[in-house]
This record gives C-alpha cells, sequence and structure tokens, in this order.
C-alpha cells in the first residue's frame, strides 16, 4: 500500500494547517479508549443507546455519552431522535464515519489473528509489574 504524503504547507496555502498529516487528522477523530469500538459497532446499522452500553463492554455512561456527543460533532455520526413517546433515539454513520469503520477494521483482523500472543504478553507484562524486585 502506498500512502502519498504531502508536506503541510502544500495542503493548504491560505489556512494554518490543523494536521500534520493524515494519520494525525485520523488520530485527533478516534482518540479515546471506546470511540474505536463505537465506530466498529456503528458499522452493523443503526444502533440504540443501549445497545452500544452492551456491545461497548466496561464503558461509563458518561464516557458513551461524551464520546457520542465528540464523534457526533467531528461529523462522523449522526443522532437520530425520532420525537416519539417513548423517546427513540438511535445513531447511524455518516458517509464520512462509514469509510473511517471500514478503516479500522484491518486493525479488528490484526487483532483477532494475534490475541492469543498479545494476551501472553499483557499476562507476563502484568506478573513482571506485580512481582517485587529482587
Amino acid at each position: 500500500m502506498s500512502v502519498e504524503v504531502r508536506p503541510v504547507s502544500m495542503v493548504s496555502a491560505s489556512v494554518a494547517p490543523a494536521f500534520t498529516c493524515g494519520l494525525d487528522a485520523t488520530l485527533k477523530v478516534i482518540s479515546g479508549k471506546w470511540k474505536p469500538l463505537i465506530l466498529y459497532f456503528l458499522l452493523r446499522g443503526p444502533t440504540r443507546y443501549g445497545e452500544l452500553k452492551r456491545a461497548v463492554r466496561d464503558v461509563s455512561d458518561k464516557m458513551l455519552i461524551q464520546h457520542l456527543k465528540e464523534l457526533e460533532a467531528d461529523g462522523v455520526l449522526r443522532r437520530n431522535d425520532y420525537r416519539e413517546v417513548p423517546p427513540r433515539v438511535d445513531y447511524t454513520l455518516t458517509q464520512l464515519g462509514q469509510s473511517l469503520a471500514q478503516a479500522l477494521e484491518p486493525l479488528c483482523v490484526w487483532g483477532t489473528e494475534n490475541m492469543a500472543e498479545m494476551q501472553a504478553i499483557f499476562a507476563d507484562r502484568e506478573s513482571s509489574v506485580r512481582q517485587p524486585p529482587t
């Protein structure tokens, strides 16, 4: 895979650059412990808050709400309020969000293929941290 890396000065001469490169732009959108998982689960289609909460295990309500608001502000997801009683709200990816979430799929494949090895590495690291120095 070839990626064209353009110097920041070539991106826009009239506007101060907000990002140093494409990876910087991507990381600014997906930074946060839960954002990649939220995006990945939204690939399934419209998803209600409770479904996301169950899918993204261990996320607090506060963090899930915060990340959803940030992703909406970044233009990668849309909050759909159906104005019904009882209230019904779901979240969907925008076209921009679809492309970003699809870009995360190879990371998921890598994680699946290397999960056992990574678990062993993390377990070894944890055990060495817990052992007092001799």
